[in-house]
């Protein structure tokens, strides 16, 4: 089978805008490579593209930053030598690229291997840059790449007024099917940009096709996004950052494997038995984190073993594990209480779910099927809307 053409090797190939002459910033990590595993600041200015700075999001330029640490700016890049800003600092203003930062540039190029979650936030990052570019008047260029959980399904609800962040930054399913490309396209029609952008589309990708399809090499997006099958659960067991469980961080599989010190490992996998979550199976299993949450501690809980990628929901597998814990040992169950993604007056899990319909519902004892129906009308409609921003069939 043919391999997929990123947009960044269809622009280097010239099937993309002429980028000549035009003084180039990058937003970069260590996903930025072609198929060859050649990164794309070392591409570039072998073409001769006129580079004159270089962007880190979360994680940084270089991808070596935990989770919500805030990432300083490097005065250069030791390789090339060329400016770096940080798009992830100590406060919220510093997620978005700032006049200072945008001068001298006359194209800014996004090109990040997204996961396919409406949390991960890279996404927002080249959102917030187009809404800086589009104040400046600077063109955005965006280098499109797959979505690993494919671009068929759709899952999760929609970010309610009040509950938007650095994780809620635009409307969209927690699981939305949609690559980085068409993610520009919504939001630039949705939040009515003027803004010159180019989407670069990939060659021979199908929205029915997993990672392992494409040929392209895994390069890990995030310290804890090691595989793809991370990428597959992640929609739904990142909303365990909302709570004081375990999602794994400090352990070989963050993501799949989830627990707490205060868990019985057989009576959890017993309880999502009996959820009848299709296209999983749960393990028992004991952990102990080397860093994050419950670091040292003896923790027990279960590992997810996806069976049927395409049966998965990972989203209301998520909520389910959420539901199991808080209902089988509600006096240790515990939502995060402290500051998430720079917001401290909305708590974390209402605003990785878009609202305070889960958290709500968990609280009060609600069945998984009235939770699952909570967001089940925002999927209707987001799958109908989305259409319009599609760039594969």
């Amino acid at each position: 089978m043919a391999r997929v053409r990123t947009g960044l090797e269809r622009l280097l190939d010239g099937d993309g805008p002429r980028l000549a002459g035009r003084r180039l910033g990058l937003i970069a990590n260590p996903t930025t490579v072609d198929g060859q595993l050649a990164h794309s600041i070392d591409l570039m200015v072998a073409a001769g593209l006129d580079l004159v700075a270089l962007f880190g999001p979360e994680h940084g330029l270089r991808g070596d930053a935990q989770y919500m640490v805030a990432v300083g700016d490097e005065s250069r890049d030791r390789r090339t030598g060329l400016p770096v800003h940080s798009l992830y600092g100590h406060t919220e203003a510093s997620l978005t690229p700032t006049p200072a930062m945008l001068e001298g540039i006359d194209t800014l190029i996004f090109d990040i291997q997204d996961v396919g979650s409406r949390y991960y936030t890279y996404a927002a990052t080249m959102v917030l840059a187009m809404r800086a570019c589009a104040r400046a008047g600077v063109e955005v260029v965006v280098l499109d790449r797959p979505n690993p959980l494919g671009g068929e399904l759709v899952e999760g609800g929609a970010v309610e007024p009040g509950f938007e962040s650095f994780v809620g930054l635009f409307s969209v399913p927690n699981r939305h099917g949609l690559t980085v490309g068409e993610l520009a396209r919504m939001s630039r029609e949705v939040e009515r940009l003027e803004l010159a952008l180019t989407v670069v589309p990939m060659d021979g990708w199908r929205r029915d096709m997993r990672y392992a399809d494409t040929g392209l090499p895994w390069v890990l997006p995030s310290p804890n996004m090691p595989t793809e099958e991370t990428a597959l659960v992640y929609p739904g067991m990142c909303l365990l950052e909302g709570s004081e469980i375990s999602e794994g961080r400090g352990t070989t599989r963050p993501f799949e494997i989830a627990g707490a010190p205060f868990v019985d490992a057989y009576a959890l996998a017993d309880q999502l038995a009996a959820d009848r979550l299709p296209g999983a199976r749960f393990r028992p299993l004991a952990f102990t984190p080397t860093f994050e949450k419950h670091a040292g501690r003896a923790c027990a809980g279960v590992q997810i073993h996806v069976t049927d990628r395409s049966a998965f929901r990972p989203y209301l597998t998520g909520v389910a594990f959420l539901r199991a814990v808080h209902a089988l040992w509600p006096g240790d169950f515990a939502w995060r209480k402290h500051a998430y993604e720079f917001v401290d007056q909305v708590p974390a899990i209402d605003l990785l779910c878009g609202s305070a319909a889960v958290r709500e519902g968990i609280d009060s004892g609600a069945s998984l099927d009235d939770l699952a129906a909570t967001w089940a009308a925002a999927e209707r409609d987001f799958r109908q809307r989305r259409a319009a921003w599609l760039l594969y069939a």
